[in-house]
């Protein structure tokens, strides 16, 4: 049997990929991230009413949007919500939260350690690496450039 050489690969990879409809992902990607800020918003104007300052109303929002998150991924409803949304879902906290809770849950039955303790961080991980790294450099940018301007 002859190799497949990488022209031909490439053929048959594109001849079963289907196409995807961008125009239609980006439009469902970009409604549901702006239904989530919406809510956001819904959510920190109500703690406001409530007394909260807008400091404590946005950490309120964060905790609320975590939790929900959380609470869809664990009835399973995060992911047919992800499969319509696209990155709408993905991109904001609520899909940090899902990746936390989704690998936890999948490997529940590995035990605590072992399973959701080990697992959850599998996928999160690296994001809060590179994400505390940046804020680093970033914060080191910031404070050079200040203290050259200043």
């Amino acid at each position: 049997m002859k190799p497949i050489t990488e022209q031909e690969y490439a053929k048959m990879t594109e001849k079963a990929s289907p196409s995807s409809p961008t125009i239609k992902n980006c439009i469902f990607a970009f409604l549901t991230g702006g239904a989530i800020c919406t809510l956001g918003q819904f959510l920190c104007n109500q703690y406001q009413q409530m007394g909260l300052s807008l400091q404590n109303a946005r950490c309120g929002v964060s905790v609320s949007l975590i939790f929900l998150s959380a609470l869809l991924t664990a009835l399973g409803l995060f992911d047919n919500i992800a499969r319509f949304a696209g990155a709408g879902t993905l991109v904001p906290i609520t899909g940090f939260a899902n990746a936390m809770v989704s690998p936890a849950m999948e490997f529940r039955s590995e035990g605590l350690i072992a399973g959701m303790g080990v697992k959850t961080f599998t996928i999160s991980g690296p994001v809060l690496v590179f994400g505390i790294s940046a804020s680093v450099v970033y914060g080191m940018i910031f404070w050079v450039v200040h203290s050259i301007l200043t």
